[in-house]
């Protein structure tokens, strides 16, 4: 089930969504296959530190954050993936590595890699392994004021 809180914000923004249930999945690769989408099409978010403050990176399924990249991209100083014993506290409304890529509402930056920002729809974790939020990428972009750049290499 999708936490309330995640609901909340999107009903109070009147974004339009459709919540996809899955059988339980751990791996974007896996969530994606359990929702019928693409890899390419599945939207991962990836907790980076960018000098030491947490930023939504997000990219398809099938590619992983070039840390040097989204670095120069974003003008940061430094850049590393968040730990686990970090996630926890950042999205405790959410199973660990199920946050959606809702920046605003935990008070974080979020950069879509730009090969996500040109499909009409965007899927991502609704905040369990159990659980998908499919909405269109324009509403996405509208609530969530993504920064596009080029930082997915392929897995």
């Amino acid at each position: 089930m999708v936490p309330a809180s995640i609901s909340r914000y999107l009903e109070q923004h009147g974004v339009h969504f459709s919540v996809v249930e899955h059988s339980v999945a751990y791996t974007a690769q896996q969530e994606a296959a359990a929702t019928h989408v693409p890899g390419r099409a599945w939207a991962k978010a990836v907790v980076c530190m960018l000098d030491d403050q947490p930023t939504l990176a997000v990219v398809p399924a099938d590619r992983h954050v070039d840390l040097r990249r989204l670095r120069e991209a974003l003008g940061a100083s430094s850049v590393r993936l968040a730990t686990e014993a970090e996630l926890q506290p950042l999205y405790s409304d959410c199973e660990v590595g199920a946050m959606p890529p809702f920046g605003p509402l935990y008070k974080q930056p979020v950069v879509v890699d730009k090969s996500l920002a040109s499909d009409p729809e965007i899927v991502f974790n609704g905040g369990s392994h159990r659980d998908a939020i499919r909405m269109q990428y324009r509403d996405f972009e509208e609530l969530v004021k993504p920064t596009v750049a080029d930082f997915g290499i392929p897995a």
